[in-house]
């Protein structure tokens, strides 16, 4: 017995309706999976950059000068400061202002610092000379640089030569312009408090009778007195969320670093 016209008609339309939603879901549930994807890597950068930034700010301030009986003549064998920010380096303390504000600066560029999205670390690196280690936000990316601590040279000018900053998370967000702040946090209420942008590096320093914010903390105010540093990274996928309208993708990642060098 045959099949007439019609029902192979109706049988080709069920068919062809079948493959139409299988298709789509396919097609939704790749775009989830690439969406996916793009936030685990997001995630997984600004990870390792957290882990190794932490790692850089323990180390800081290593060797300090009164590790060694007698003052070693070559300056490069022991760390100034645990931060390499200081009025006229290594000269005279400083002090810490909010939003990179104070008085200290880099000898050269005049730069504030320790700053909200700026930050050098002077400590020794295995089997070599102490270092000078900069992370600096640049756009929406942020670069690290090392270089070798040099007598007479400002930490700025040596980490900043040309070749020397070199790309390390790509698409931060955490100076982000008033624009896309208000996307952001529409998307995102608990991120960007207040709607401005948010520090990649915040500070604690040693005081009595607690550690508190650098800004508050007096006389003890200055990189040689830093203890805790509290790093924020907040990353991008590079693609927008397809499932929610084109919502950015945004991942947060917190840590604290501690010193565990002795206060200089």
């Amino acid at each position: 017995m045959g099949f007439t016209l019609i029902e192979l008609m109706v049988a080709m339309g069920i068919f062809l309706v079948i493959s139409a939603v299988a298709f789509s879901l396919l097609g939704i549930s790749q775009q989830r999976y690439q969406s996916e994807t793009q936030v685990t890597n997001a995630f997984q950068d600004a990870r390792l950059a957290l882990d190794e930034i932490v790692r850089d700010v323990n180390a800081a301030g290593f060797p300090p000068l009164n590790q060694f009986s007698a003052p070693p003549s070559d300056v490069s064998l022991y760390a100034s400061t645990p931060f390499a920010w200081s009025f006229g380096y290594p000269g005279s303390p400083c002090q810490i202002g909010t939003a990179g504000g104070g008085t200290c600066s880099t000898a050269i560029a005049g730069d504030s610092a320790p700053g909200d999205f700026d930050l050098i670390v002077e400590t020794q690196v295995p089997n070599s000379k102490v270092q000078w280690i900069r992370y600096q936000l640049q756009g929406t990316t942020l670069y690290r640089g090392v270089a070798l601590k040099v007598p007479g040279y400002d930490p700025d000018f040596a980490t900043d030569q040309p070749g020397n900053m070199l790309p390390y998370v790509q698409n931060v967000m955490n100076n982000a312009s008033a624009g896309q702040i208000a996307q952001f946090q529409g998307a995102y209420p608990g991120m960007f408090p207040g709607g401005a942008p948010v520090p990649i590096f915040s500070y604690i320093c040693d005081s009595t009778p607690v550690p508190q914010p650098c800004p508050l903390a007096a006389g003890n105010n200055s990189p040689a007195s830093i203890r805790d540093v509290t790093i924020t990274l907040i990353v991008m996928a590079p693609s927008q969320d397809p499932q929610a309208g084109g919502r950015p993708l945004l991942v947060q990642l917190n840590g604290r670093a501690r010193r565990i060098n002795p206060s200089f």
